[in-house]
């Protein structure tokens, strides 16, 4: 396929607004939480301790409630992941990382609307989603008033 000069003046625009996005508070601010989340010797300790109790979790979790440490592991790892949610740096990562997210949504709605207001956007977001009549991915039949 021989690419037109249209395309490659297309993938130039989004080359520079993928540039924009990088350059963004936004993006900023993420790669600061990011950095902070992997940097901070007790955040690690904390992520590091959640890591290893959810494999000891998942091997528990085959067998149900019939293992004999059933109990035990599923209390201790809800202590444990409280323990991490609760920690400044987890907690400033999820919202930088939501932020990031909402930003990125954001744009895949306005480039696909902008072709057409049909296209469907999956953002996963339901206040995108809310916008249209139908949130993509649609599986009630076009009782909801879609096209599908």
């Amino acid at each position: 396929m021989l690419a037109t000069m249209e395309q490659i003046e297309i993938i130039n625009f989004a080359e520079q607004l993928a540039n924009m996005i990088i350059q963004s508070e936004t993006a900023e601010q993420y790669r600061r939480c990011y950095h902070k989340l992997y940097t901070d010797e007790q955040t690690k300790r904390k992520i590091q301790a959640f890591v290893q109790l959810k494999e000891r979790y998942e091997e528990v979790q085959r067998f149900g409630k019939y293992h004999p440490d059933y109990k035990e592991v599923t209390r201790k790892i809800r202590e444990v992941k409280r323990e991490m949610d609760l920690d400044e740096n987890v907690a400033n990562f999820r919202r930088a990382e939501n932020d990031m997210q909402q930003l990125l949504d954001e744009i895949s709605r306005l480039i696909g609307h902008a072709v057409s207001p049909q296209i469907k956007v999956p953002t996963g977001n339901p206040f995108f989603d809310s916008l249209s009549s139908c949130g993509g991915g649609c599986g009630s039949g076009g009782a909801c008033g879609c096209s599908s």
